[in-house]
């Protein structure tokens, strides 16, 4: 018990369990909205200043720092800026944005208003997920009650600062979560990436500059702004400074959301978490930051869960989307699922991504059912190296990470459907695969 309470810092999930944790009078008890009151008294200048010293990094996968992002914004002309925010959160194993919005919503709307106020934005959207139905409704009237208490609408407190908040309902498309498809879905358009330059800060929503940030990146400003600049930045590592919400999923015995420093190691967290759901199960392969991240096994378990140790180890932090596979598993199975999602959720703009997405999961169904042959394997690898890096946006290069990477660590697997002709897993003797059975 002490490790957890050592450990785990409850910043944007300290009063999640209270029983009305949604509401404006809960969230005002808990420091609710002191943030803000303290943002209308200091120059805007001064609150990106303070966001870039805090070492805030984006919260979304990329990790670009927060504070930079906002001082890209070219300076006033007289015409309107925008903030929009990012809540499009649907990538298979991602599910920390949803869970704060449906929890504490204030906490967004309350950092909203304070990025709206330091960038000059007097019109800000939050872009959430259609399916998400109860959460968009909880979002909307947690702007209800906002604007009701006097901390949205016209002269906000007295200041003379004016910010409308408009809560938009996706579609529900993936590739709306890359920022610049999110903005053409926002204009009402088919959301498609757009080509960059111009990057959003210079011509963004209705071509006039604009932020975009995550939600969680959002969320962590008032709590920054409050506690100040130090306070954030001394917790986490060096270079990924502050606190984040990492979610733990699949063979795991306490599947949820666990706040924790930046640096973490997913062996923290398991112990955590209570362990494998099977303790006789081994873990075999897990994804540091959801499903378009390279793979990592149980020898990355004391991988410091930050951005710069990740990558070092070859794969990316992202959304620190932690989905735990154990050894019952078929790795090949895993990612032609998640391949399936890729290709679905290509929007078809750049030849690489829609060819390259609907040839990967051909040859991954084949080598699924144990067809085939080694060959195959290389083209495989093929098709990926023509993708990364050549795609309009991230969404291709996340389609090769999980096969690529599990290539990798799980060739044999992958030769083991081929010389059984079968799935192993499918096994009636055992659902078991171990490296010692595979014949050559």
């Amino acid at each position: 018990m002490t490790a957890v309470t050592t450990t785990l810092t409850p910043i944007l999930t300290k009063f999640w369990d209270d029983p009305q944790s949604w509401t404006l009078e809960t969230y005002e008890k808990n420091e609710g909205y002191q943030a803000f009151k303290k943002a209308l008294g200091m120059k805007p200048e001064d609150l990106v200043q303070l966001t870039k010293d805090s070492g805030l990094r984006g919260r979304g996968g990329a990790g670009f720092p927060t504070g930079m992002k906002w001082g890209f914004l070219p300076p006033p002309d007289g015409g309107p800026r925008y903030l929009v925010v990012n809540a499009d959160e649907s990538e298979p194993g991602t599910c920390k944005d949803i869970p704060l919005m449906m929890a504490a919503p204030q906490f967004l709307i309350e950092g909203v208003a304070i990025t709206s106020y330091a960038i000059g934005c007097n019109h800000a959207f939050i872009y959430i997920r259609g399916e998400v139905v109860h959460v968009y409704r909880r979002l909307l009237r947690a702007v209800e009650e906002a604007y009701a208490a006097g901390h949205l609408g016209k002269n906000i407190h007295g200041s003379g600062f004016d910010l409308e908040v408009t809560v938009h309902a996706g579609a529900g498309a993936y590739i709306c979560g890359e920022e610049t498809a999110l903005l053409d879905s926002l204009e009402g358009r088919r959301g498609q990436p757009r080509l960059k330059p111009p990057f959003p800060a210079v011509a963004g929503l209705y071509s006039r500059p604009t932020v975009v940030n995550n939600v969680e990146s959002i969320a962590s400003v008032p709590p920054i702004l409050l506690h100040g600049s130090e306070w954030f930045s001394d917790m986490g590592t060096e270079k990924s400074q502050g606190f984040g919400i990492f979610s733990l999923s699949g063979h795991v015995k306490n599947p949820g959301q666990y706040e924790a420093p930046l640096g973490i190691t997913l062996r923290e967290l398991l112990d955590m978490a209570g362990g494998m759901r099977d303790p006789d199960k081994q873990l075999k392969f897990w994804t540091p930051g959801g499903s378009s991240t390279p793979l990592f096994t149980a020898e990355h378990l004391d991988v410091p869960l930050d951005f710069e140790s990740v990558a070092a180890a070859g794969s990316m932090l992202g959304t620190r989307a932690l989905q735990i596979f154990d050894e019952t598993t078929c790795v090949v199975r895993a990612v032609d699922r998640w391949t399936d999602f890729y290709k679905h959720e290509s929007c078809g703009k750049c030849t690489p991504c829609r060819e390259g997405t609907w040839w990967l999961k051909q040859i991954l169904g084949r080598l699924e059912h144990g067809q085939g042959s080694e060959e195959d394997l290389d083209k495989l690898l093929d098709i990926c190296d023509n993708i990364l890096g050549r795609a309009f946006c991230a969404l291709g290069d996340g389609a090769t990470s999980p096969i690529t990477s599990s290539i990798q660590y799980f060739r044999e697997e992958y030769i083991a459907h081929l010389t059984q002709g079968a799935c192993p897993f499918d096994s009636r003797e055992s659902t078991l695969f171990h490296k010692d059975r595979v014949t050559a």
